[in-house]
């Protein structure tokens, strides 16, 4: 089978759970006060674009390499936009507005505003383009990379901010959006992968 297929039977497989478990994560993953804690914060910062403009300057700055940099800085923000188009698109509501229920808003209803949609993140969704791409300049730290990505993801369902589904679609479009855009921008990294 080839890796492509592989892959995007995986990820379909995986938002096709995550629709399956929305119910349940809803009603049990809930926490009140989910950044009361410094953890939580520092999960929830990974999904701030400007994170990601502060760590691509640090990087500069360390290896002077502009084009791993301006990767580093401009893709999670890629994702980022890529996370509102697609708003725009699914148009279904937050959780947590609707008791847990999907609500889907009418195109003609607020055509051009993503405001209290959530399908997907938009913090998911740069936090894990961020985290690929850094799994791409920094392969042997693949695990914290992820850790912080999926930390993000996990906080966003418990504050009902979002379904299970939606920071998992964010997770595969980020996937996405980091390879698409490593392929086209990217090339050996500092470690010598590619």
């Amino acid at each position: 089978m080839h890796p492509t297929l592989r892959i995007t039977i995986v990820c379909a497989v995986a938002i096709g759970v995550a629709h399956l478990l929305d119910p349940w994560a809803f009603a049990e993953l809930a926490r009140e006060g989910v950044y009361d804690n410094d953890r939580d914060r520092l999960f929830r910062i990974v999904g701030y674009y400007p994170t990601w403009i502060a760590m691509a300057i640090a990087y500069w700055l360390h290896t002077r390499d502009r084009r791993h940099a301006l990767v580093l800085g401009f893709v999670p923000g890629l994702g980022g936009l890529a996370a509102e188009v697609l708003k725009l698109l699914f148009r279904r509501e937050r959780p947590g507005p609707n008791d847990g229920e999907y609500v889907f808003r009418a195109f003609t209803d607020q055509p051009w505003s993503t405001k209290g949609l959530g399908l997907p993140s938009s913090h998911a969704l740069v936090a894990f383009t961020g985290a690929f791409v850094l799994c791409r300049l920094f392969p042997r730290a693949w695990p914290i990379w992820l850790l912080l990505a999926t930390g993000n993801a996990v906080t966003r369902v418990q504050a009902e901010a979002h379904f299970l589904s939606d920071v998992t679609v964010a997770a595969v479009a980020g996937f996405a959006v980091a390879m698409l855009s490593w392929q086209k921008w990217g090339r050996k990294g500092p470690e010598g992968e590619t």
